[in-house]
């Protein structure tokens, strides 16, 4: 019975791995950045980092960035098998752990890979509440010294799945956008106290830049930052200054502010602000 439900299990992550591939292939993607730098298939980039983004845009980041060198934490619930199978088929690492099960485990096998990959995670799984920080990210990024780098997604009026996350799936053909935000440091051996404060802080920019994107994706608007995006992985060492001749890296030195600070993501036009002030 478990060999069997090991077959199903990568068939189904291979039937989801060709769906998220062939159907974001349909999108007009494009991207924005407060510092491309922070990207992971930057050939600059040699620094790691912990990204954040929240569950139900899992499908843009995964199609985005293959091969980048990134271990994602991922619950181990059942209902993760087939997202596990499907990340590790495009290119990602997998750590399987939450904080209900297996979660010592899970931060011992981060704190080692750490050491020579980026991470990500999303925050309010596996089980929400949706787009709620959870503190176990605030409480990583203190013990590991490394940055939090928020991602934030938006598909044009995208379906949802009656899930707790009520996952986005992009229409046919329609508008996806991504915004990479500045990174947060977090200070090390935090109080309770002082990790709620972060987890509050982290969780409000993480939700003004998401909105941020989705606004950007409904309304159509184009920014003079924005970039065209399709899947790129890290370059390898020997190509890395031939990758910085890339036109897309060229384009994404045009930055868009996006620092905690600047980031008052109300409507639209603020964007369109920052945009002329680029």
């Amino acid at each position: 019975m478990t060999l069997q439900h090991g077959w199903l299990t990568r068939l189904g992550g291979f039937a989801l791995h060709e769906t998220i591939r062939h159907w974001l292939d349909t999108l007009d993607l494009r991207v924005a950045y407060h510092d491309a730098r922070l990207d992971p298939a930057h050939p600059e980039n040699d620094q790691a980092g912990i990204y954040i983004f929240w569950h139900e845009y899992i499908s843009f980041p995964l199609y985005l960035r293959p091969y980048c060198n990134i271990a994602m934490l991922l619950s181990k619930h059942r209902d993760a098998e087939w997202l596990a199978n499907t990340a590790q088929m495009m290119g990602f690492d997998t750590v399987r752990g939450s904080s209900q099960r297996g979660g010592a485990t899970a931060l011992m096998e981060l704190l080692e890979k750490s050491k020579s990959m980026h991470l990500a995670i999303t925050p309010d799984g596996p089980r929400g509440p949706r787009r709620r920080l959870a503190p176990g990210a605030i409480y990583l990024a203190s013990r590991l010294g490394l940055p939090l780098i928020p991602m934030g997604f938006g598909f044009d009026r995208p379906l949802r799945a009656n899930t707790w996350d009520m996952f986005a799936i992009p229409r046919l053909f329609s508008r996806g956008r991504g915004l990479m935000g500045a990174a947060l440091t977090i200070p090390p051996k935090l109080s309770k106290e002082e990790i709620e404060h972060h987890r509050q802080r982290v969780e409000r920019y993480l939700n003004q830049i998401t909105t941020a994107a989705e606004q950007w994706a409904a309304s159509g608007q184009r920014l003079e930052v924005e970039i065209a995006a399709r899947p790129r992985s890290a370059p390898v060492v020997g190509h890395r200054d031939s990758a910085k001749r890339d036109p897309f890296w060229i384009s994404a030195e045009r930055s868009l502010g996006l620092s905690e600070g600047t980031l008052i993501c109300k409507s639209m036009p603020v964007l369109e602000t920052q945009k002329k002030a680029a």
